[in-house]
């Protein structure tokens, strides 16, 4: 068992669809007592919730709409990917890439009503290097093994953010085109910060194929990679 001070009764609820996600949330499930795992967005209602009376309900890497009667009745936790309050919105991964940075903070916040505004339980730090499904990956081993297990030992108040508020616009499946790209560079980092299952791959467009890149690589002045080719029909 995970000790972390927290009572044993104490239920808690982990909403979350991502095989990394879920194998994590399985393994904080053996080791404590009182995890509901939810993988289905629709099972998420206010009767389900009421059933089981959470202490927290953590939302690891979730992109669906949460219930205002939800949110205001239990302490909802959601971790974004930015250092909030800068990257509020869509696509943060993505967005901090292309804009060439390379740590980043996750950030445990409250929900509340404003997009990604709540306040802050807990930050921690993030390399951003590799595919988009490493980088995955290693958020999902420090929310489940470090930030939830710090949150259940309680204590600790969500202070409210602080500083410049910069909102990142959630990024359309075209944006994915490397044909205007000028570095090698700039085309190995759009090529992995799209490599994660679920995700539009990069892709150069002609007349009759679409090419999809994944498993890219930096080699001097050459970036190679995995190549798929789609004919249009």
């Amino acid at each position: 068992m995970i000790n972390n001070g927290e009572s044993k009764m104490d239920k808690i609820i982990i909403a979350t669809i991502h095989p990394w996600n879920i194998k994590n949330a399985r393994w904080l499930k053996a080791h404590r007592r009182g995890v509901v795992l939810v993988t289905d967005p629709k099972r998420l209602t206010p009767d389900f919730v009421r059933k089981h009376q959470p202490r927290y309900i953590f939302f690891p890497h979730w992109s669906w709409y949460i219930s205002p009667e939800i949110f205001r009745s239990y302490e909802c936790v959601v971790f974004h990917m930015t250092d909030l309050p800068y990257g509020r919105g869509g696509s943060p991964l993505q967005n901090l890439i292309v804009r060439g940075q390379y740590w980043t903070k996750i950030s445990a916040i409250k929900v509340v009503e404003g997009i990604d505004a709540g306040p802050v339980y807990r930050k921690a730090m993030l390399r951003l290097s590799g595919t988009a499904e490493d980088i995955l990956v290693r958020a999902s081993e420090i929310v489940f093994k470090k930030m939830i297990p710090d949150i259940l030992k309680g204590g600790v108040s969500p202070k409210p953010q602080q500083g410049k508020v910069v909102v990142f616009k959630r990024r359309k499946p075209q944006q994915g085109a490397i044909g205007n790209l000028k570095s090698e560079k700039k085309v190995y980092d759009h090529i992995r910060m799209l490599d994660a299952p679920g995700y539009p791959r990069a892709f150069l467009a002609f007349k009759h194929i679409v090419v999809n890149f994944s498993k890219a690589r930096l080699a001097g002045k050459k970036v190679i990679a995995e190549a798929e080719i789609i004919c249009r029909r």
